[in-house]
């Protein structure tokens, strides 16, 4: 396909494509897929070769949130009968965060419910740092903690804090349909106050809450215009007692070409496979290891993951390896002594793509509802965590 070739010439360079192109992505046929996925490898293995980086999450906090996002199992009013505990003591969350990195883990993310942290608590994040640092020689810790008030993310980068997570999940333009307490500017002014505190910025997607495919271009061009240095793609896990629990709109098909189209958007920015890989690619996962060059290890937030042990053999049998701590993840010319991302991009012409915008398909009958599992060890509970 010209279209293919025209991407990986593209991506090779770390050029912009258009958004026609990158709606094409999304518009590919079944039988096409392979095509699509050999293609978006190549610009992976360019810039990651064939390293794969591991990332576990330890949940600092669970539930009780006073936000309406309405994909989250942790929003106010949900009815997801999930775990929920108040904030771990810093010696606890360091002991979960071992786990992981026993696992293989490169890079340990912190993760708390709320709007956004208190001084206190970023106090106490600050100290649960340190202990995971001064336990685990190498590790990255990146801090997900909602949005950030003046003079907090220069706090957490001095108690040590590598990175800050903050998704920007859907388009601008539908993000009022998915979240009422605060808006999308909010979530773009937190990564930006968190990439000038020094920090590396961590920010995705969610795919599969019923946006058509010009949304999920959109959002991925407003990732690629805010230059995060990862970008996690998550695929919707519909959790029973939250208002997008029949949003069963994904097949491993349709997950594997927004992976693609994220890649060719985003071709030397850490790509991760996030939360619901297992619920909606199932048996095509290792296929997403030639499109993604990082995943989570292991369980979630709420919800429980495929076992550590597994990840890593599903890597080793696709071909990759795991990527050490001795190995920095980023292309020479995106890491901080080097300016960052200099590249000179070609602009996109937007033209009128409407065409293209498809919205996605139902779900069919035979949809696993039975995949989606609630997380009940690990981190708030007596039992081992899984990684």
């Amino acid at each position: 396909m010209e279209l293919l070739n025209t991407l990986v010439d593209k991506g090779l360079r770390r050029e912009l494509p258009t958004r026609e192109e990158a709606l094409a992505v999304l518009a590919t046929s079944d039988d096409e897929l392979l095509d699509v996925v050999a293609a978006a490898g190549k610009v992976r293995r360019q810039w990651f070769g064939r390293r794969v980086k591991l990332n576990y999450l330890v949940n600092l906090k669970s539930g009780l949130c006073p936000e309406d996002c309405s994909y989250c199992s942790q929003r106010l009013g949900s009815k997801a009968e999930i775990l929920k505990y108040t904030w771990l003591k810093p010696d606890d969350a360091s002991k979960a965060a071992a786990a992981g990195v026993a696992g293989g883990a490169k890079r340990v993310c912190l993760v708390a419910s709320g709007r956004g942290p208190t001084d206190k608590d970023v106090d106490r994040v600050s100290e649960t740092i340190s202990a995971i640092k001064e336990q685990n020689e190498g590790v990255e810790v990146c801090a997900c903690l909602g949005l950030l008030s003046d003079g907090q993310a220069g706090r957490l980068r001095e108690a040590g804090a590598d990175a800050y997570n903050h998704n920007l999940n859907t388009s601008e333009a539908t993000y009022g349909d998915i979240c009422t307490t605060h808006d999308f500017s909010d979530r773009v002014s937190t990564v930006q106050q968190a990439q000038a505190a020094g920090m590396s910025a961590c920010s995705g997607l969610i795919a599969g809450m019923g946006e058509s495919d010009a949304d999920l271009v959109d959002v991925v061009f407003a990732l690629r215009e805010l230059d995060p240095d990862s970008v996690p793609v998550n695929f919707l896990i519909p959790f029973e007692g939250t208002p997008l629990a029949k949003e069963w709109n994904l097949t491993p098909q349709r997950a594997l070409r927004i992976l693609a189209m994220v890649r060719f958007v985003c071709p030397d920015i850490e790509v991760r496979l996030a939360g619901g890989r297992e619920v909606h690619l199932r048996s095509l996962q290792p296929l997403a290891l030639h499109l993604v060059n990082s995943i989570f290890l292991g369980d979630y937030l709420t919800s429980e993951g495929q076992a550590g042990k597994d990840d890593l053999a599903m890597i080793a049998d696709a071909g990759f390896e795991v990527e050490g701590t001795d190995t920095t993840t980023l292309p020479e010319h995106r890491r901080p002594d080097c300016g960052g991302a200099a590249a000179d991009e070609a602009d996109g012409a937007d033209g009128d793509a409407e065409e293209l915008a498809a919205t996605v398909t139902a779900p069919s009958d035979d949809t696993r509802r039975d995949l989606v599992s609630v997380r009940r060890r690990g981190a708030g509970t007596d039992l081992p965590p899984n990684a």
